[in-house]
């Protein structure tokens, strides 16, 4: 375990309470979570990331202070969505959603997100599904329609709307949706199983209410079941996925086994482009890939995606990412340097500076993961360290500490890379040139230094100057 458990309160806004509330696992030391992952109907968007990168955050602090993470994410292979696409495309259903399940796990990749314990697949677990529907049906939440559907009773489950604070009272009975995705003022009993129909092709599995397949919502509960138990520690997802996706998963868990399904459940908020929603129609949409394609890295990009508390809109922007390119290099700059010095000391020139880092960054993180405050305190140690730096009071050791407090830090952040391997190999040209203009700082001959300078340059070269000698880097 990295972190000190024992030591740290980690507090998380409960969607369900509306609060802060301390955390508390069912297992000591252990965190059962379930992420809702992709639907693999297309490229996975920004707005998508941003979700994911709170995840990944999440999941990272949490292995942080030393919780031992089990997550379940997964991959939406059969709805509304991915059937009309692969029609479309003329594709199998299997074969079009591969496609997309490859190029996801090659984005988390890109972004370096931590790949979850368990992926499941929807259509791989169809089995589950009827089950569950089965438990349903024999406890009288479930009823099969004129249509031939399997349709959930929101009636006859007295906490429906517990978490999107749904009035009940003031909605119609006894009306049924069909569709997968639908909005607060369409409360309605939703559909378990969707007997087949025209529109799904050659898309249907077998079942005790005839052939069809599986609604969206309880694909997750069963997923949820089958690999974290029923009631496990936290659920995440976009607010988005609040009503009436975990709605309907709350309703229909809680109905079949009788117990709390989720102990805490956290949404982050909406991710804006340039200030304005992402839509095609604006013409802001971007993909992960179409961001790759102008040039950024997955460093760059993750850097944005964390940029904002998750609870609070994120404003994704380009210059935001040009913005991420010179805050990575200036640390990578600085590592660079840190490596360099061998002053002899015990570095404790040092250690006040990184204890407070690592008490600001501990804190932030622990406050329902206030990336503000742990930006800070990364922000505050480079601060610190070029201060002793420039006074030249800085010795191996303490550069050591430093170094080591950093990568402590990418333990969460995964972006520094501080034994990353980068330099560009300089041209002997400009090596020579910079030798010669040190020998000419020695000899005190001023001009020809200045000219050596400026050449360098004109080069699109600096030399920077130390105790131990100089460093030859490109000029951004």
């Amino acid at each position: 375990m990295t972190g000190n458990l024992m030591s740290t309160n980690i507090n998380f806004f409960n969607t369900m309470d509306r609060k802060l509330e301390e955390f508390k696992s069912i297992r000591p030391n252990e965190v059962r979570m379930y992420t809702c992952g992709p639907t693999v109907y297309n490229f996975a968007h920004i707005g998508n990331f941003r979700a994911y990168m709170f995840e990944d955050l999440l999941r990272r602090t949490l292995k942080y202070f030393g919780y031992k993470v089990t997550q379940v994410m997964n991959l939406t292979d059969v709805d509304d969505k991915t059937i009309r696409d692969s029609q479309a495309a003329n594709m199998s259903l299997n074969d079009f959603t591969a496609q997309y399940k490859k190029s996801f796990f090659e984005d988390l990749k890109t972004l370096n997100i931590e790949e979850a314990e368990v992926y499941p697949a929807a259509t791989d677990h169809i089995n589950e599904m009827i089950t569950l529907i089965e438990v349903l049906i024999e406890k009288g939440y479930a009823y099969q329609a004129d249509d031939n559907c399997v349709y959930f009773s929101i009636a006859k489950f007295p906490g429906y709307g517990k978490l999107a604070k749904i009035d009940l009272e003031n909605q119609r009975s006894g009306v049924r949706i069909k569709n997968d995705e639908y909005a607060k003022d369409s409360v309605a009993d939703f559909a378990l199983w969707k007997a087949w129909d025209e529109n799904d092709g050659n898309v249907h599995w077998e079942s005790p209410w005839g052939k069809g397949r599986p609604g969206w919502h309880i694909e997750c509960s069963a997923m949820a079941m089958r690999y974290l138990g029923k009631t496990f520690d936290i659920h995440t997802g976009g607010i988005d996925n609040m009503f009436p996706h975990h709605e309907d998963e709350i309703a229909q868990s809680e109905a079949a086994n009788g117990c709390t399904y989720v102990n805490y459940w956290l949404h982050c908020a909406h991710l804006m482009v340039e200030g304005d929603k992402m839509s095609k129609s604006a013409g802001n949409f971007y993909t992960l890939r179409e961001c790759v394609d102008k040039g950024y890295d997955g460093r760059e990009l993750r850097w944005v995606l964390l940029g904002a508390h998750y609870r609070k809109k994120l404003n994704f922007t380009f210059a935001a990412c040009d913005q991420a390119r010179v805050a990575l290099n200036k640390l990578t700059e600085l590592f660079a340097r840190l490596k360099d010095i061998g002053l002899d000391g015990d570095g404790s020139e040092a250690q006040e500076i990184v204890l407070k880092a690592k008490h600001a960054f501990d804190h932030g993180l622990s406050d329902d993961l206030n990336i503000s405050e742990a930006l800070a305190a990364i922000f505050g140690l480079q601060h610190d360290t070029n201060k002793l730096l420039n006074t030249i009071s800085l010795s191996k050791a303490g550069a050591e500490m430093i170094l080591a407090q950093y990568r402590k830090f990418d333990e969460v952040f995964a972006v520094f890379e501080v034994d990353a391997e980068k330099e560009e190999a300089v041209p002997e040209e400009v090596l020579e040139m910079a030798e010669k203009r040190c020998a000419a700082r020695t000899a005190k001959d001023w001009a020809t230094a200045d000219a050596m300078r400026d050449q360098l340059k004109e080069l699109g070269w600096v030399v920077e100057d130390s105790a131990e000698g100089f460093r030859v880097k490109r000029i951004d």
